[in-house]
């Protein structure tokens, strides 16, 4: 060999240790940053979740954000995801788990801790890419304490109703229809709906049993449309420090329909004379009896391989990090392992879910492009009503939700979102 090449290959060889050091140092470097976490919680929950996240002792950097869709966007499109994502949009997570974006939970939680359908949402391909770190409990309806409502069909006179939300407004009107859709038609017919499962010619959208859950819920805005107009310029949280719909004396209502997360709205007083009862004989046209409840979650999801950030996952998902979550802030748990605690309400919801038939909210399970549809059609309606409408156009709409649904991706990496027991 001559002394030239000897020197190229000296020269090119400390090229290749420099960079393989300068890997490794990089590689230390990463490993050794937070875990960057975005999720939805800001306030007082924010400051409780951070608590849990503390006692792990894995640095951290927490981002709440009510605009976290486009704050994820954003990120992933700039190539800077987040370590960690908690969201409720399981058919968002399902997109980025189809673009090969998130990394699979496989060996970090056990799924049988959760049961279904919290863990039911899972892939063809077997492995686990989310996991439920906080859940609620729908198809109830909170009344003040010694009021408790007849099991009857309520007027809209008693209805404490807002469709306004920082990031997506109408979200609470879908809750009305899942519920009945739910409750008229049944678990199996709610998960091909949601699921937009069977053959291509399958009109989920436009069937009866969605059709007649709308117009009921029509029917019921038409009998006060003043509470509907003032519907849709209310927050469905009430006025900022306020005490809620429920509680925040205007209009006179007496019932509200939403999730168990209602109790954060109302205020420490206030939450201990809220009084809860399931849903259905409440709702227009009054079922029989209870045919499932739906339920919703804040699912966690990894968008890197960092050591830190899967042992961070394996902590939040454990036992004792969700007791101390649920004790801590009075929070619920999907895991079945955690012991209810706090007052006779607070039991009464977490006994619900953990027993079925339970069903995942359906917009939050759809694909992005016909959950917001879904939420424009519902604003819609309520407009169209508060306008004094006398044909509020609930076929048209339909067939536009349907339109979007027809040129959507189906979700193959969802299997369910029913419960059976």
């Amino acid at each position: 060999m001559t002394r030239r090449l000897k020197m190229l290959v000296l020269l090119v060889v400390m090229v290749l240790v420099a960079a393989v050091g300068v890997v490794v140092v990089w590689t230390q470097h990463d490993d050794e940053e937070p875990v960057t976490i975005l999720g939805t919680w800001t306030g007082q929950q924010e400051q409780q979740f951070k608590a849990v996240l503390r006692s792990f002792g894995i640095p951290f950097r927490y981002q709440g954000t009510a605009a976290q869709r486009e704050v994820l966007l954003s990120k992933v499109q700039s190539g800077e995801p987040p370590d960690i994502v908690i969201m409720p949009g399981i058919g968002e997570l399902a997109e980025y788990q189809q673009q090969g974006r998130l990394k699979p939970l496989d060996h970090l939680f056990d799924p049988k801790q959760y049961g279904a359908p919290w863990n039911a949402a899972g892939t063809a391909s077997d492995h686990v890419y989310w996991v439920p770190v906080k859940a609620d409990l729908k198809s109830i309806v909170w009344y003040r304490e010694g009021r408790r409502p007849a099991d009857k069909p309520a007027p809209m006179s008693s209805w404490c109703m807002g469709m306004g939300d920082d990031g997506a407004s109408g979200w609470p009107g879908t809750d009305w229809i899942e519920d009945l859709v739910l409750q008229r038609a049944g678990p199996r017919f709610y998960t091909r709906w949601a699921l937009n499962t069977g053959g291509p010619h399958d009109k989920w959208w436009t069937s009866t049993e969605v059709r007649s859950a709308w117009t009921a819920w029509a029917r019921l805005l038409e009998q006060d449309r003043s509470a509907a107009r003032t519907a849709l310029r209310t927050d469905h949280r009430g006025d900022p420090d306020g005490h809620g719909l429920l509680f925040g004396g205007a209009h006179g209502c007496t019932l509200e329909h939403q999730g168990s997360f209602a109790r954060s709205f109302y205020g420490t007083k206030d939450t201990r004379r809220a009084r809860l009862t399931d849903s259905a004989a409440l709702l227009p046209g009054g079922a029989t009896q209870l045919r499932g409840h739906e339920v919703t979650g804040d699912f966690a999801a990894l968008f890197s391989k960092r050591a830190r950030a899967r042992e961070l996952i394996r902590r939040l998902s454990s036992k004792g990090a969700q007791q101390q979550w649920a004790k801590g802030a009075g929070v619920f748990s999907a895991n079945r392992q955690v012991v209810p605690q706090g007052e006779p309400v607070e039991r009464q919801i977490a006994r619900r879910l953990l027993k079925g038939p339970r069903c995942l909210d359906a917009s939050d399970v759809m694909a992005p492009a016909v959950r917001d549809a879904f939420y424009e059609a519902v604003l819609l309606t309520i407009a169209r009503v508060a306008a004094k409408d006398d044909d509020p156009h609930i076929g048209a709409l339909l067939e536009n939700v349907q339109r979007v649904q027809d040129v959507s991706t189906k979700h193959a990496a969802l299997q369910t979102v029913c419960s059976t027991h």
